[in-house]
């Protein structure tokens, strides 16, 4: 039986946080949704509030899962990264990261994948 997308999602998801949590980061929060996007999870690394979009690919047949971050899919998580800062009041430093995760390669972490334009 094939698994769904959204169970794959989230499965990734998961081993996502799990390899994050091992690495010392804790989670704050998971499937952050607002009208402008959403967070795929939102995690602690010290005093830098992170947040990270999961990329999963069976294949590489039509590129990497990192590649799938596109400049308007940045475009949107940090537009919603905004909107969650301002909604919680906080004022602290950001990162954006990308979990890449495939059955060939395993788990790859791209620690400041992209940045804002301010």
């Amino acid at each position: 039986m094939k698994s769904s997308p959204n169970k794959i999602g989230h499965d990734a998801e998961t081993a996502a946080i799990n390899y994050l949590q091992q690495q010392g980061l804790t989670l704050t929060e998971r499937n952050y949704h607002c009208r402008r996007g959403e967070i795929d999870i939102i995690m602690d690394d010290a005093d830098t509030l992170v947040f990270v979009e999961v990329k999963y690919r069976q294949s590489p047949r039509f590129g990497s899962a990192s590649e799938m971050v596109t400049p308007q899919k940045q475009k949107k998580i940090i537009t919603t990264a905004l909107h969650y800062l301002q909604q919680n009041k906080l004022e602290q430093a950001c990162r954006f990261d990308v979990v890449a995760i495939s059955p060939d390669t395993g788990v790859e972490w791209i620690k400041s994948a992209f940045e804002t334009d301010e």
